[in-house]
């Protein structure tokens, strides 16, 4: 079975006018993360997939959308992205409390994420 899509990050100037205008619209759940100017949105029902809104701090990147791909370890990915002809745009960072991501680059210039989730204490 494949990697499953966990996450998705729209890239905004402002996410707090982007992060209302989705909460107006689809009646999304707002949370904002102290410290990191970071809103979860969160769809509130079954089967969808949460995501965030926020200020890139790096880039630019053409795209204002990503998703994130869920792996069990961001070393050995990032070594499949480079050997398959992608890139690694932002390594292995920690998102204290929930897991660890990293940003890459494909073949054809698509920015992507991986995800690997912060196991249960």
């Amino acid at each position: 079975m494949g990697r499953p899509v966990v996450h998705w990050e729209l890239w905004s100037e402002s996410p707090d006018r982007a992060s209302e205008f989705y909460r107006r619209v689809f009646d999304w759940n707002l949370r904002s993360i102290p410290g990191m100017g970071y809103h979860l949105m969160e769809p509130g029902e079954e089967g969808g997939i949460g995501g965030g809104i926020m200020k890139p701090q790096q880039g630019p990147w053409a795209a204002k959308v990503t998703f994130y791909i869920d792996v069990d370890d961001l070393d050995a990915y990032g070594k499949r992205v480079t050997e398959a002809g992608g890139k690694i745009l932002i390594d292995k960072q920690s998102m204290p409390g929930v897991g660890e991501l990293s940003l890459f680059e494909d073949p054809d210039g698509r920015v992507l994420g991986m995800w690997k989730r912060q196991k249960p204490e």
